[in-house]
């Protein structure tokens, strides 16, 4: 994941979505490619309440997922963020909602809503 923007930008994206928990790792945490990826044997049963480690640990459900089924996700994902470029944009230029409550309060709601769609225009959907 890109933590300046939030796109996904890795297989690990993806596995992170699929299931929860540690149901997968990697053979070289430094080389994170589908050839290191292994799925592990025994995963924690969200479920357990008791106190012994041993019995909380079940047989891992999850198989590993195949490379083309990861990368087409981290795609359709890119996709998905791809198409809210507008709505962030938007985000950042609208004025603080305190900014806008005092706008109506002193000039009405039209000369708001003249505001709001100088920004929308700027930043229009595709």
């Amino acid at each position: 994941m890109d933590f300046k923007t939030g796109r996904a930008d890795h297989i690990e994206d993806v596995l992170i979505r699929l299931h929860t928990g540690q149901w997968f790792g990697w053979s070289d945490s430094k080389n994170k490619v589908y050839s290191n990826l292994i799925i592990h044997d025994k995963i924690w049963d969200e479920t357990y309440t008791g106190s012994s480690h041993e019995e909380g640990l079940i047989d891992n459900p999850h198989s590993k997922p195949t490379q083309e089924f990861l990368e087409s996700e981290l795609q359709r994902m890119q996709g998905e963020f791809d198409a809210q470029d507008y709505a962030r944009d938007r985000k950042s230029a609208y004025p603080p909602f305190a900014d806008q409550f005092d706008q109506i309060f002193h000039e009405g709601i039209d000369k708001w809503k003249e505001t709001i769609q100088a920004v929308k225009d700027a930043h229009p959907k595709p």
